[in-house]
């Protein structure tokens, strides 16, 4: 009686057996090289080694089989891997060209792996000096992870789902223009795009764990469903020794989304919170530009830009015992809302211009000026929903209408031998104001009145950078840079009719000035030591502060509000230390952190850290003739996790990941590629307590078929 065999047995060794099929061939193949008599024949030149043989081929289909095998966490395993568990393979890369005619050239490209729902395929047909047309299709799925929050106290771990959550994208166009010499060149494109499935998020609901701490622990992922539509029509044209484009572009979308958030998971309170958002949209510019050579040594440029963008939106807010409910008034529901209907309106206007001044070859001057003027306008209405009481009808109306202009001065010199200096220097004047009208008011006696305000707001934006580029030697080089840049934000709230005296306050009606000053500066080197070694190093140093001050009724100073302190070094080396033997390796050490004076009083908010380094080596190894061997390591570390989970929501990231391939290449014949790869991967998270660890494997063969 012959044993049961299962479907898992036979898909690994459908695994297995392609690539222990292939390298039976080579070995095959190698021996009948090996018995053939030697035959005189003319030396290769190094492109023809690299393709395999004299003959050239401009066309190639690659088919490719394999698998990820996971174990641990493998919703965290498919979103860093971003592929599926289990096995996938078809033709990863198709590619044929052929003349039509002396002229014509038709080209078609696709891709086609199963089981990852990536597909391409494109259709490209051109004729010289008279235009071109293009067809493409394409669609593929991203994985994103569906773990919500973890709370080591009680070691509780909340989930959305047992797998990845995954998002198909998809976009289909059509692309044709006209190339005709001494006429207007002519170009069209049609785009439809998509989004659709689900994403995770990192917005979470409320849980209260055993200990009674009430924390934001609870998971929640996007429903995404979009459409897009887009055309635009482009035209440019040489008239003397100017050149002029116009162009126009119309696009429609559709969205409809939801937020979908689990509250107190696991409890005998839990709720389904859905929060919909949708949206349907239409977008009109039309755009041009010029560029005149007035002399040899100046250039003048200049660009217009006009955008209408309509939209029109809905939305609510429900709780429920499961997601996509009507709404129920109950005694634990939180603030929500339903039957949102709106719209809103955007016209903005930008113009630039900008002359480059060569007054000698070696110096260039190149001042600009750019103006962006947005004028918006948007309505509401809906019903406010909180706990069991009746719903209340809302109604808003906001205004703006900021107006930007930014100066830009860049010089960059070249008369000193070896060397390069350029500096540069924006300033960014800008003005306008925001009115805010009605919104969210009190439910069943609960919540303050809705606002009404006006806000008159002035922005400074400055910022000069400087370097050099030098060149002392063929074996070294190296660039100094670094720039100072201080924006600047002025309030002046007109009409306000929300309390800054500390009782309902509301941002960003309580500040009256924001300021972000950073100081950065960098430094790299490239240094060839020997002939074979090479030597590239990076250093960057950045200081960045907050300064917030409030409204003068509060009673309170100018502070430093925050603190930002980021160092990067890099470093990455390269050595040949035989002509079949290459040597890769990299270094990559972070240090960053943001301190706010509130992490000196509680426990609750700790100073921000994103310090981690990272590591990698490769190696590729000529073998023979016809052999290659790459191996390849890397290394990712964090450690910022601080457990404060019994003081507010723990922040962070504490990690480790190691990966490790192999990749052997073997050319079977001139024509003939062979591909075999395997991959080592762990990850170990310490926020998740564990629970996001996971190891991977990949097996993987390709064969690449010329012709």
């Amino acid at each position: 009686m012959k044993p049961h065999r299962t479907p898992i047995q036979d898909r690994a060794n459908w695994l297995w057996a392609s690539p222990l099929g292939f390298l039976a061939a080579v070995s095959a193949l190698s021996a009948a090289d090996t018995n053939s008599p030697p035959a005189a024949v003319e030396p290769l030149t190094p492109e023809q080694l690299f393709e395999g043989g004299a003959t050239s081929y401009n066309n190639w289909i690659d088919i490719s089989t394999g698998g990820f095998f996971n174990s641990g966490n493998r919703s965290s395993a498919q979103r860093r891997r971003q592929g599926p568990t289990g096995a996938f393979g078809g033709i990863e890369d198709f590619h044929y060209q052929a003349d039509v005619d002396k002229t014509t050239t038709l080209a078609l490209d696709g891709r086609a792996l199963l089981e990852r729902n990536d597909y391409k395929l494109s259709l490209d047909l051109v004729r010289e000096k008279v235009g071109f047309l293009k067809v493409s299709y394409g669609e593929y799925t991203t994985w994103s992870s569906s773990d919500g929050g973890f709370y080591p106290p009680s070691d509780t771990w909340y989930r959305v789902f047992d797998h990845a959550l995954t998002l198909d994208r998809g976009e289909f166009a059509f692309e044709g223009g006209l190339t005709l010499e001494n006429a207007p060149q002519v170009r069209f494109k049609y785009t439809h795009s998509s989004r659709d499935g689900q994403k995770g998020s990192t917005i979470w609901g409320i849980a209260h764990p055993s200990v009674g701490v009430t924390q934001g622990l609870s998971p929640s992922f996007y429903d995404i469903n979009e459409q897009r539509d887009a055309f635009q029509l482009d035209v440019t044209h040489k008239i003397e020794k100017t050149d002029v484009g116009v162009g126009i572009r119309y696009e429609k979308g559709e969205v409809d989304n939801a937020l979908k958030i689990t509250q107190s998971p696991g409890e005998p309170a839990q709720l389904r919170v859905t929060d919909r958002q949708g949206t349907s949209y239409d977008l009109f510019n039309i755009h041009a530009f010029t560029e005149t050579w007035i002399n040899p040594k100046i250039l003048l440029s200049s660009a217009y830009s006009y955008t209408d963008l309509d939209n029109t939106f809905s939305g609510s807010r429900i709780y429920g015992t499961d997601f996509d409910v009507g709404y129920v008034p109950a005694a634990q529901n939180g603030a929500g809302y339903y039957g949102l209907n709106g719209g809103s309106r955007v016209d903005e206007y930008v113009m630039e211009l900008s002359l480059m001044y060569r007054p000698i070859p070696t110096l260039a001057i190149t001042p600009s000026f750019r103006a962006q003027q947005e004028l918006t306008e948007a309505s509401s209405s809906g019903y406010e929903t909180l706990r069991a009481s009746a719903p209340v009808l809302y109604n808003s109306h906001s205004d703006s209408s900021p107006l930007d202009v930014r100066e830009r001065l860049d010089l960059t010199y070249s008369g000193v031998t070896n060397a390069v200096i350029f500096a540069r220097g924006e300033w960014t004047e800008g003005r306008g104001s925001l009115y805010e009208n009605g919104g969210f008011g009190p439910v069943g006696g609960i919540g303050a009145a809705p606002i009404r305000r006006r806000t008159e707001s002035d922005r400074f934006f400055q910022k000069y950078s400087a370097g050099v580029r030098l060149y002392p030697s063929s074996r070294v080089n190296f660039g100094i840079g670094g720039y100072y840049k201080l924006n600047s934000y002025d309030y002046a709230h007109r009409i306000d009719s929300t309390p800054n005296n500390g009782a309902g306050n509301l941002y960003p009606a309580f500040l009256a000035m924001h300021g972000f000053e950073t100081y950065d500066g960098n430094l790299r080197m490239t240094v060839r030591p020997v002939k074979n070694v090479t030597l590239v190093s990076r250093y960057e140093y950045q200081l960045s502060t907050v300064q917030a001050e409030p409204d003068s009724i509060a009673g309170l100073g100018q502070v430093e509000s925050a603190k930002m302190t980021s160092r990067i070094l890099a470093q990455d080396v390269s050595w040949s230390p035989w002509s079949r033997l290459n040597l890769q390796a990299g270094f990559n050490y972070v240090l960053s952190d943001t301190k706010t004076p509130i992490s000196d009083y509680t426990a609750a908010i700790l100073k921000a850290q994103n310090n981690y380094w990272t590591a990698n080596l490769s190696s590729t190894l000529v073998l023979d003739d016809k052999s290659d061997l790459n191996l390849g390591y890397f290394h990712y570390s964090a450690d910022n996790y601080t457990d404060n989970s019994n003081f507010g929501v723990p922040y962070g990231a504490g990690g480790q990941e190691h990966a490790v391939t192999a990749t052997l290449t073997r050319r079977i014949s001139a024509n003939m590629l062979l591909s075999i790869k395997y991959g080592y991967f762990q990850y170990n998270d310490i926020t998740f307590g564990g629970h996001d660890d996971y190891i991977s494997h990949l097996v993987y063969s390709s064969l690449r078929y010329r012709f």
